[in-house]
Parts: C-alpha cells; sequence; structure tokens
C-alpha cells in the first residue's frame, strides 16, 4: 500500500488547508497588530508562514499538487519583490525536493515491476533518494555492469493523485492567483491536467530521452543521460554529476550563470529542430551544470567549458519539423517592423480570431517589449525586465491588458508557449546575459529570411552550430 494519500476525499481535505490556512493566518495577522506590531513586519510574517504552508502541503501531496508547485516556481521572477522573497525558497525548493517516500514503499514498487530478486540488477542501490518531484523519486545506484545509473520510481497510486489535485487545485485557482499577480491560473492547472497521463507512462518517457541521448551523443555542450532499463513504473537512466541549476541561481558565478543560460537558450531552440520534440518540462530542477568533456582543462571562471545536463523527457511536444516557422517569421517581421505581415500571419495561425478585428500597429507595438532579447546582440535576463513585462500586461488600465484579452492561444501552441515563457523565467531567475539572437539565427526556421537566387546565406555567429536541413530532420 502507498503512504501516497490517494483518496479523494483526504487529497482534497489537505488541499483545503490552503483557503483556510490563508483565514487563519489572517486572523493571526489582526492579533499581532493589536498586539502592538507594525504592518509591515506582519505582513513579512504573514507571507513567510504562507510560504511554509504551501510547500507542506503542495510537497507532502507531491502528484498534481507538487506539479502545480513546480508550474509557479519558474515565474517567480515576474513577482514584485516584495511579495517574491518570503516565497522564493519555498518554491525553489519544489524544484529540487520533497518529503521522500518511505523505503518499504520503494522496496515494494521495485519487487513488483522488476521482481522479487531485483536487488540482483544492482551492484548497489542507495536507499536514500538523491532528488523527489511530482509523480516519483530518484535513488543512485550501481547497475550490474558497473555503471553508475539514476533509478526513478514512480509513486503508486500517482495517476490518480495527479489528476485529482488539479481537479481540486481549480477550485481554488482563484484563492492561489495572488501568487502570481496577472497570470490566470486555471488555464494552467487545466493544461498541466491534459499533460499528466504522457508523463506517467515511462515508455514514451524512455523513447524522449533515448532519441535526444543520440542527437546529442558527442554535442560538446549538452549532456543527455541514456536510457539503460525500462519498465512499468521505474526508469533506469545513466547517473550524471553536476551542479543543479537551483543552486547556480542562487550562488554560481557570473561566467556559471551566463554560460548555464546561453545553454539553456541553445537547447531550447536546437532541440526540437535536431530531435523533432520540445522538452517541455524546463524548470531548474531538470538540469546540471556540468564541467567540461576534458577533465584536465580547467574552467578559467568564465563558465564556457561548463556543459548542460538535461534531465526528466516525461513530458515532450513533438514537432515532427521543429519549431512551427511561423514563430520565426512573425518574430523577424516584427523586427523588422512589418507591422501589418506581423498581423496577418498571427490571424492565419489563429492567433487572432475570425470574429476580432485588431489595430495591427496596436499588435505590433504589445509584441516589440517582449521581443526586446532577440533585437540586440546579448541581453542580459533580469526579474526586474521580467517584472515590468508581467506589470504592464496585468495591469487592467493598460492598452496592452486590453489587446491581450483579445488575442487568442491556438491549442498546437499551448506548450510551445508554455516552454518559452518558462525558460525565460529561468534566465530572469540566473540574470544570465545571453546572445539569444543568435540561437534564433541558427535554430529557429523563418527567422532568417529565405535567401534569394544568388545571395550568400550568412553563416551564423561563432560558436553555435547551423540548423539541420529540414529534410534531415523529417528523414
Amino acid at each position: 500500500m502507498s503512504d501516497l494519500p490517494r483518496k479523494a476525499v483526504t487529497r482534497t481535505a489537505k488541499l483545503a488547508t490552503l483557503p483556510l490556512g490563508f483565514a487563519g493566518r489572517a486572523t493571526w495577522g489582526l492579533g499581532k497588530r493589536i498586539g502592538g506590531k507594525s504592518a509591515e513586519i506582519v505582513a513579512r510574517e504573514l507571507q513567510q508562514r504562507t510560504a511554509d504552508q504551501l510547500f507542506k502541503v503542495l510537497g507532502e501531496l507531491k502528484g498534481g499538487a507538487m506539479k502545480f508547485g513546480q508550474a509557479l516556481s519558474v515565474f517567480e521572477s515576474a513577482l514584485p519583490e516584495e511579495i517574491a522573497g518570503p516565497y522564493r525558497a519555498a518554491l525553489t525548493k519544489l524544484q529540487e525536493a520533497a518529503p521522500p517516500m518511505p523505503t518499504r514503499t520503494v522496496h515494494a514498487v521495485l519487487a513488483e515491476r522488476l521482481g522479487e530478486e531485483w536487488r540482483e540488477l544492482f551492484l548497489e542501490f542507495e536507499d536514500k533518494p538523491s532528488a523527489a518531484a511530482s509523480i516519483g523519486q530518484v535513488h543512485r545506484a550501481v547497475w550490474h555492469d558497473g555503471r553508475e545509473v539514476a533509478v526513478k520510481v514512480q509513486y503508486p497510486g500517482a495517476g490518480e493523485a495527479l489528476l485529482s489535485d488539479l481537479t481540486q487545485l481549480s477550485r481554488f485557482a482563484r484563492l492561489l492567483g495572488p501568487l502570481v499577480p496577472g497570470m490566470d491560473i486555471k488555464p494552467l492547472i487545466t493544461e498541466l491536467r491534459d499533460r499528466v497521463s504522457e508523463e506517467l507512462d515511462y515508455a514514451l518517457e524512455a523513447e524522449a530521452q533515448r532519441e535526444h541521448a543520440a542527437e546529442f551523443a558527442d554535442d560538446p555542450d549538452v549532456v543527455v543521460p541514456d536510457v539503460v532499463h525500462q519498465g512499468d513504473q521505474v526508469l533506469v537512466t545513466e547517473w550524471i554529476d553536476g551542479t543543479p541549476l537551483a543552486e547556480v541561481i542562487s550562488d554560481g558565478t557570473p561566467g556559471e550563470r551566463d554560460r548555464a543560460g546561453q545553454l539553456l537558450a541553445r537547447f531550447l531552440f536546437s532541440g526540437p529542430a535536431r530531435t523533432g520534440l520540445l522538452h517541455a518540462d524546463p524548470h531548474p530542477g531538470n538540469f546540471r551544470l556540468l564541467p567540461a568533456a576534458d577533465a584536465g582543462e580547467e574552467d578559467d571562471g568564465s563558465g564556457g567549458e561548463l556543459r548542460l545536463g538535461v534531465l526528466d523527457f516525461g513530458t515532450v511536444d513533438r514537432l515532427s519539423g521543429g519549431l512551427p516557422d511561423t514563430i520565426g517569421e512573425a518574430l523577424r517581421m516584427a523586427l523588422e517592423g512589418d507591422a501589418q505581415g506581423v498581423y496577418d500571419l498571427l490571424r492565419g495561425e489563429g492567433f487572432v480570431k475570425e470574429s476580432i478585428d485588431l489595430d495591427p500597429d496596436g499588435v505590433l507595438e504589445y509584441l516589440l517589449p517582449i521581443i526586446e532579447p532577440a533585437v540586440v546582440e546579448e541581453f542580459t535576463f533580469t526579474r526586474g525586465w521580467m517584472r515590468t513585462q508581467a506589470a504592464r500586461i496585468a495591469d487592467p488600465r493598460s492598452p496592452a491588458n486590453q489587446l491581450g484579452k483579445q488575442l487568442n492561444l491556438p491549442p498546437s501552441y499551448l506548450l510551445i508557449h508554455r516552454v518559452t515563457l518558462s525558460t525565460i523565467g529561468v534566465l530572469c531567475q540566473l540574470g544570465a546575459t545571453v546572445r539569444l539572437r543568435g540561437e534564433l539565427e541558427a535554430w529557429l526556421p523563418g527567422f532568417l529570411p529565405e535567401p534569394e537566387d544568388g545571395e550568400e546565406v550568412l553563416s551564423p555567429p561563432v560558436g553555435v552550430e547551423p540548423a539541420l536541413d529540414r529534410s534531415d530532420v523529417d528523414a
């Protein structure tokens, strides 16, 4: 029997402590005010208690509740600093760890899925998990052939828990909204719910990870561990060491931050072009910063020799031809100031519904601040920039807010949109200076204009590999 709370009534009761807790802490704060404490001190203590309870409830439940918390954590860059501070530590915890599953439960799952003699498959197996996430936890081990491996064990009842949590959380969307002002929480929860069935299928995850591992096998910048063994509710992959991206965010040097940001952007845009798959869970817990392949070369502090390790391929978007040409074409037209061209393209793709008429110049004005990182050769992503963008779109008095409400997001772009925003959120957490334009020129279909007959094709910037021919991807 699993120690993960499985019955909907039990999990709903735990989730109900969130809104009840908010109300209780408000009463507690009023008492402190009457007792003489200043409003500022009380507010800070109140926020800290709220953050602590959020982590406790979502972490204990794991499942969809924790998945929701991880999704929120990459958006903390958009929060006003006075609100973000108390929540940042609690939300970041959800990216790397959670209360672990008891050892007896782990052993029971392994015996059921790998056989009663499961220990013979390993030379060593660490009972203490090295990481715990939304639907499973990871144990470090040594495979019977001597390879160091990561053993991902799915929580029993995780599927029921995911769907139940996300259904219940949608009912509390209004109460959870203040965690990320300006974001409509309910569609985020709905989208997460629509994707959980794929994440529960370790066969699909193994297939996606194998494809990435094969494609990036000799890549000097990106490391993807290969799959060693896959079974129902158990996935064994090669182990990779490295510094978790959450630690780079909190304690990394400027060189490490910039290098991590550059490689994160490169992986975001090169992955679909090279594999036809988009890694769709870009929270910091799924990335590591690794030493150079040649251990004899010491990093000079600039971070230039470091590589990016990528984990967890449970959620991917299947894009057989890479990212849609529409994205690159619209971005190029926007940078060229072609308001009508951008508008026609967006309408043709369904971003502007047939029943809606918008001013093309207004649409371009809405987009230009968002695409600022693509205008210059290099751009420094900051929490301040992210907060400015979020505030501009969230302010009900602003033209951007009014226009944004009239735009539509076609279903085929849902994951692409979420991954792009989440990656930008992580880049802002890193405070990284990134040569984003070079990555777009190298990997984003449609961003560079098609060369005319006899026209020389521009080479990508130094250090950026050219995009593959489209026929190579489709083949």
